[in-house]
């Protein structure tokens, strides 16, 4: 055998072997097998309340918020312990809400122990297949008529100043694989906006087309897409409407989102995102390993190489084409609108699927997209009878926005 032909199937076998090592690396890393959900969240009405040890002497308007956490071990033999749990809730709203507080209480609802009366979290193992829950009550309170800044129509009302609630859940796991951080964050809307109506909607005027951004209230995994997109478009639509949502909100309702607290980035991320450019959400050690988490390293590693041999030769966008569809999807921390602004957002799931099944429910066309401001319109996905030429000039002016508008739907109608 020649020797350039035997150097060769040499690197090409050493190169085999780098990205079996790679795989395999990736695939045995510790991992617990714990998952966290919840279910059964209730906002109550703010209450006018006596007197409090924080506020002696002074009523209190307060609201309520109740849930469930539910911990599953899907895992056929390992059994995790779960010895501390932290809640870390943050309001978002619309002034000043330094003068509301709010308090936690976490109990414990194991079933096989009882619940202790003291709201301690006594360390807990959660069995193979097996699962426990743990009620949470959050308090928001306010003294009565205690002025607020922010908003005039509000100031005698500073819980009315307040919309959402972000809860984020600091617990660890413990077990063959280590004691690992996890901290994994909900969005609970504590006020929803009332859904426009046929005779106060402001449709605005397109290229042969009339467009009507759809407010709605900030979203998150506790939300069913079919159920936001009937409540805030049901009454506008019509026969001949396409219906878009954006990319990113759809992405949260299906909880593809992460703190990058919960990402471990390998040698491989912290090398390869020094290349990409600053502004990418690539050029993290974080936002790359995220990536490589959803395709693989072997699929980056390979992508990035020929990606490279692509643009010697003037072909751009090569990496990106041989990444996947969710290398140019990923939104790295400050890339989405608070509080998802200090996670990392991966592109949606199955976006194809869930048009038809939201054009089904909806009785219009669907289409999930991806504007921004500089009149870059990408449909990702859309249901059968979506004209997409139709919707890329309707969107390159991004009637949506990208700040904080919590408009992201948008109703089409052809002219």
């Amino acid at each position: 055998m020649p020797a350039p032909l035997c150097l060769a199937l040499i690197a090409a076998l050493g190169f085999g072997v780098l990205l079996l090592w790679l795989e395999l690396r990736h695939r045995l890393r510790p991992a617990s097998p714990l998952r966290l959900d919840s279910h059964s969240w209730a906002v109550n009405e703010p209450a006018t309340g006596s007197a409090t040890e924080a506020s002696p002497g002074a009523a209190t308007a307060a609201i309520t918020v109740d849930g469930v956490l539910r911990l599953s071990n899907p895992h056929a033999r390992m059994e995790v312990m779960v010895p501390e749990v932290e809640l870390r809730p943050t309001l978002l709203g619309k002034g000043d809400l330094s003068g509301v507080t709010i308090t936690t209480r976490l109990t414990a609802a194991h079933p096989d122990e009882d619940s202790r009366a003291d709201g301690y979290w006594a360390a807990y193992i959660v069995k193979s297949h097996k699962q426990t829950e743990a009620r949470v009550t959050l308090t928001i309170a306010a003294p009565a008529g205690r002025p607020a800044a922010g908003a005039a129509e509000h100031q005698n009302d500073p819980l009315a100043l307040i919309d959402t609630l972000w809860l984020e859940v600091l617990w660890i796991n413990y077990g063959p694989f280590g004691r690992l951080q996890r901290r994994d964050g909900l969005l609970i809307p504590l006020r929803k906006p009332e859904p426009l109506q046929p005779a106060t909607a402001r449709w605005r005027a397109g290229e042969a087309c009339q467009v009507l951004p759809l407010p709605t209230h900030l979203l998150g995994v506790l939300d069913d897409p079919a159920e936001v997109l009937r409540r805030y478009a049901g009454a506008v639509l019509q026969p001949g409407d396409i219906l878009t949502i954006g990319e990113t909100p759809l992405a949260v309702m299906q909880g593809r989102y992460q703190h990058p607290a919960m990402v471990e980035p390998s040698a491989l991320a912290r090398l390869l995102c020094r290349v990409f450019h600053p502004t990418s959400s690539l050029a993290t050690a974080c936002g790359l390993q995220t990536l490589i988490d959803d395709v693989g390293p072997a699929r980056v590693l390979c992508a990035w190489l020929a990606g490279t041999l692509m643009k010697l030769v003037g072909s751009r966008g090569g990496f990106y084409r041989l990444a996947g569809e969710q290398a140019r999807l990923i939104d790295d921390i400050t890339g989405t609108t608070p509080p998802y602004d200090q996670t990392i957002v991966l592109g949606p799931a199955q976006p194809e699927r869930t048009c038809r099944e939201l054009a089904r429910a909806l009785g219009v066309p669907v289409a999930v997209v991806d504007v921004n401001d500089l009149g870059r319109v990408k449909v990702l996905a859309a249901s059968e009878g979506c004209d997409e030429g139709l919707l890329l000039r309707a969107l390159r002016p991004n009637p949506a926005g990208n700040a904080n508008e919590r408009t992201p739907l948008v109703v089409v109608r052809p002219a």
